[in-house]
C-alpha cells in the first residue's frame, strides 16, 4: 500500500475545482424517509445500444461534459458507479438526465443505457463541519447508476447527458474489473475484519487525538468496534476531514452524523481516522491496513452477524446510508 490513499479521478477534478463534495442547506426540515429516488429520466430518452458500437455512439453525439468517477473500485456484476459531470470550465453540472454506458476498452459490446439517480448530498446545518461550511464551493449531489459489468477484462464507461435539450457525451473512462480477491477492501457478505478502534476513554477525553474534524463527534467514539461487531448492526466510517486526499471526508462524515441521529442506539456510528497522530508523514493506521483500503473515505455497513450488508466508497447521499441502515438488523 502506498503511503497515502490515492486521488480519484473526481478527487482531482474537485480539487483543482475547489469544490468539497458536499452542500449546505438551511432546509431543517425533517429527513426524507429512506426511499431511493426516481431515475433522472427513462432508459428511452437515450440511444439504444443494441447492434453499437462505443465509437458508433460517440460518433452520433457531440463532445460535452467531463467524467468525474468518485469510485475507484468495479468488480464484474453489479456496481454502484457514482460520478459528477463538470463542464468544461470546472463548474459541476447537475440536475440533468444523465444515462451511463459499458463497452470493453475496443468499443465493442456496448450496453447501456443505465439510466443514473440524483442523489442528495445536503445535510442539514447542525449536522455540517465548519471543514465543509467554510467550503463556498460546494457540490449538492452526485449521480449514480447501477451499471452491469463483464466478467473479466478492461471496460470503458461514458455518460450521456441532457443539457439544453441535446444529448453530449463524456469522453470514456477506463477501468480495469476487480476481481473478487483478498487483496483488495472487505466486501459485501464478507466478515468484517474485527479492529480495535479507539475511544473517547483511550486518549483521556481529547478527541482531537483520534478525530480531524473541527468538532469532533463524542457519540461516534463511545464504543470500540471490537466489542460490538458481531452483536448489533454497526456503521464504520473510514474518513479524515481535514487532511482528505480525495476531499469528502468530511462532508461523508457529515452525512453518517445526520443518519445517526435517526437511528438511536439500534445502530452504533463509529469514525476512524486514517493517519497514526493524524500526521501523514506518520502513514496509515493499523486499522486501515486491516481493512486493505487504498484510497479515503470508505464507509461500511456491518449487520448483527459480523457480516457487511453495505460499503460506499468516496462520497455517499443521507438517503443511500439511510437506505442501507434500514436494511441491516
Amino acid at each position: 500500500m502506498s503511503a497515502r490513499p490515492r486521488w480519484s479521478p473526481l478527487a482531482l477534478l474537485l480539487g483543482a475545482a475547489l469544490v468539497a463534495g458536499c452542500g449546505s442547506s438551511d432546509d431543517d426540515t425533517a429527513t426524507a424517509p429512506p426511499t431511493q429516488p426516481a431515475a433522472t429520466a427513462s432508459a428511452e430518452d437515450f440511444p439504444s445500444a443494441k447492434g453499437k458500437t462505443l465509437g458508433d455512439l460517440q460518433g452520433s453525439i457531440a463532445e460535452g461534459p467531463v467524467l468525474a468517477p468518485a469510485v475507484s473500485i468495479l468488480k464484474p456484476g453489479r456496481n454502484r458507479f457514482a460520478f459528477a459531470l463538470f463542464d468544461r470550465a470546472r463548474k459541476q453540472v447537475s440536475g440533468a438526465q444523465v444515462a451511463v454506458y459499458v463497452s470493453r476498452t475496443d468499443g465493442s459490446r456496448l450496453r447501456g443505457p443505465f439510466v443514473a439517480r440524483d442523489e442528495s448530498l445536503v445535510v442539514k446545518p447542525q449536522f455540517r463541519s465548519r471543514q465543509t461550511a467554510t467550503d463556498q464551493d460546494s457540490t449538492k449531489s452526485v449521480y449514480v447508476a447501477d451499471v452491469d459489468l463483464p466478467s473479466k477484462g478492461n471496460v470503458a464507461l461514458m455518460a450521456v447527458a441532457r443539457l439544453d435539450g441535446r444529448l453530449l457525451a463524456t469522453s470514456p473512462y477506463g477501468s480495469k474489473l476487480t476481481q473478487r480477491t483478498t487483496a483488495g477492501p472487505p466486501d459485501v457478505g464478507d466478515k468484517a475484519p474485527v479492529i480495535h478502534t479507539l475511544t473517547r476513554g483511550d486518549v483521556g477525553g481529547d478527541l482531537a487525538k483520534i478525530d480531524t474534524r473541527i468538532e469532533p463527534i463524542p457519540a461516534f467514539h463511545e464504543v470500540d468496534f471490537a466489542d460490538v461487531v458481531g452483536r448489533k448492526p454497526v456503521v464504520l466510517v473510514f474518513a479524515t476531514p481535514q487532511l482528505c486526499a480525495s476531499r469528502v471526508c468530511g462532508p461523508t462524515v457529515d452525512v453518517a452524523y445526520q443518519v445517526s441521529n435517526g437511528v438511536g442506539d439500534r445502530v452504533d456510528f463509529i469514525h476512524q481516522e486514517i493517519y497514526n497522530d493524524n500526521q501523514i508523514n506518520k502513514g496509515f493506521r493499523p486499522q486501515v491496513g486491516q481493512f486493505r483500503l487504498a484510497s479515503e473515505p470508505w464507509t461500511f455497513v456491518v449487520g448483527s452477524d459480523g457480516r457487511i450488508a453495505s460499503r460506499f466508497e468516496g462520497a455517499m447521499s443521507v438517503g443511500e446510508l439511510e437506505r442501507a441502515v434500514a436494511k441491516v438488523k
